[in-house]
């Protein structure tokens, strides 16, 4: 095990837990708008925003949730592929991966990838059995070299009730660090005081067996650096402008349910005023302010009437709301029928309509898979299978293919496959299935195809031509005489000596 500095652990450390506090608030606005909490009239006047915003507090209309969603349904890991057929994959890391519930983890960590731009993976050991779970980006962060693209260190943060406990992750040692609980959010320009800097105890370092470090980055798409992109981030502001444009129309229908009285003439309008004890010392003029709130308006002046104004034009409100819908659905690959749009999709359609999701979700598998392996492979080699962690180093990572969205589709295509004369390995590969399943899937159709009453013809022909073979003097074999199933072929027919003749 290498020998690691102080000075080295305390930058490393403080250098990991600076990245996990500069991203928090970046990863709660992602996450906030995935779960509906933002997006509240953000782009309201001044004047809404004081007389009727309060009405419209904590409703929010999600698009964020069902485009960050809509790739994510379609990933289902479905295991490893080795290339050399003889290569098998051992069940050590099937067991790992089932007994953590690792398939829901997966699907957790690729929706928080999409929308808060990374996520992460963690192996642990376990009394030598290997366990799999996927973190939040608000308590990990990880240290990449940039030119072997190794990971060098990483730490797990976890919150205690006055201080926050680390785990420091480094190939080969763990510890475990210390740090008093700061402000939630302090400027990123100031030094924290000494006495809230990460410390730690020789006595918790603790040896890493596996020479790597055991937390997987899992980062969504990139432009070659180190800044991993939001699926949402281009739907948050127009998610802000559906939810002031719902807000107007809402207004709008108050206002057309209860109309706007106005008063012409007539003195002008006057509110008592009393003391501490309730009794009425006085009157004041009602504030404009209040006869907004309260629907009236007077203009001061001879002869009193009494109308009405009436409410704005509701049916401008919901164009406006489906061509903002449209474009979350242009502007992240969505199809327009998940977000019920106007498009209308024929029965047979739906492949086409669904294109650019379908290849959106393949790029967010390449993601994953680099992270999906190296966990596997850790988590067989802490099993002890090094056989399986070398096959898995290099296996392809299977999925199910995202084209497909119910069994009749895939039966369909796989059915026209099948009648071009592919294999059933080879169809069944395309399909998805994982290693496993295909194996078993090939055993039973042996099993199916399999006849005992010709098995045992078989058996009674190959007892036959045994008996029907003889040795000469020299221990060599003979001619095989001619039986009931069997016949010299040096022979000729009868016919054919006669012609020969």
């Amino acid at each position: 095990m290498a020998a690691y500095s102080d000075e080295y652990l305390a930058r490393m450390t403080n250098l990991l837990a600076t990245k996990v506090m500069l991203r928090r608030s970046d990863i709660a606005k992602h996450m906030n708008y995935v779960k509906g909490r933002r997006g509240t009239l953000r782009f309201v006047s001044d004047e809404f925003q004081r007389y009727i915003s309060r009405r419209f507090k904590g409703f929010t209309d999600n698009w964020c949730l069902p485009v960050a969603q809509a790739p994510v349904e379609r990933i289902s890991f479905k295991g490893f592929t080795p290339y050399d057929p003889t290569d098998h994959i051992g069940r050590s890391v099937w067991d790992a991966w089932n007994r953590s519930d690792a398939d829901r983890g997966l699907s957790e960590a690729a929706l928080v990838m999409t929308a808060a731009r990374r996520s992460y993976g963690l192996v642990t050991d376990i009394g030598g059995k290997a366990r799999i779970t996927f973190e939040n980006p608000d308590s990990c962060a990880v240290c990449i070299d940039p030119l072997t693209g190794v990971t060098t260190a990483g730490i797990l943060i976890r919150q205690g009730d006055d201080e926050e406990i680390g785990q420091l992750l480094l190939p080969d040692a763990t510890y475990t660090v210390r740090r008093r609980k700061t402000d939630p959010e302090p400027s990123g320009n100031d030094r924290l005081p000494p006495d809230v800097q990460w410390t730690f105890d020789r006595a918790s370092e603790q040896a890493n067996g596996l020479g790597e470090v055991p937390l997987v980055e899992f980062r969504n798409q990139s432009l070659l650096d180190n800044a991993p992109m939001s699926d949402i981030s281009m739907v948050e502001d127009m998610q802000d402008t559906v939810n002031v444009v719902w807000a107007y129309l809402l207004n709008g229908l108050d206002w057309a349910t209860l109309p706007g009285r106005l008063i012409l003439g007539g003195d002008r309008l006057e509110e008592p005023v009393l003391d501490a004890e309730g009794n009425i010392v006085g009157s004041k003029a009602v504030e404009l302010d209040k006869q907004v709130s309260e629907r009236i308006l007077q203009i001061t002046g001879d002869g009193v009437r009494a109308t009405e104004w009436s409410a704005a034009n509701l049916n401008a409100f919901i164009p406006v709301i489906e061509k903002a819908v449209e474009h979350i659905a242009a502007e992240t690959r969505t199809p327009g029928h998940y977000l019920l749009t106007k498009a209308e999709v024929p029965a047979t359609g739906y492949e086409v309509a669904e294109a650019g999701l379908v290849s959106k979700t393949n790029e967010r598998i390449g993601y994953l898979k680099g992270g999906i392996r190296t966990l596997c492979r850790l988590a067989a080699r802490i099993e002890q299978d090094d056989a399986t962690a070398r096959i898995i180093e290099t296996a392809k990572v299977d999925f199910s293919s995202p084209l497909y969205r119910n069994e009749t589709q895939m039966a369909d295509a796989m059915l026209k496959y099948q009648q071009l004369g592919f294999p059933l390995q080879w169809i069944a590969e395309r399909m998805g299935l994982g290693a496993d399943e295909i194996d078993r899937i090939m055993r039973l159709k042996q099993d199916e195809t399999r006849d005992p009453e010709l098995e045992a013809l078989n058996r009674s022909l190959r007892i036959g031509e045994a008996d029907a073979t003889t040795t000469g003097p020299d221990g060599k074999p003979t001619e095989t005489r001619q039986t009931g199933t069997d016949r010299d072929q040096n022979r000729q027919p009868p016919l054919e000596q006669g012609q020969n003749q």
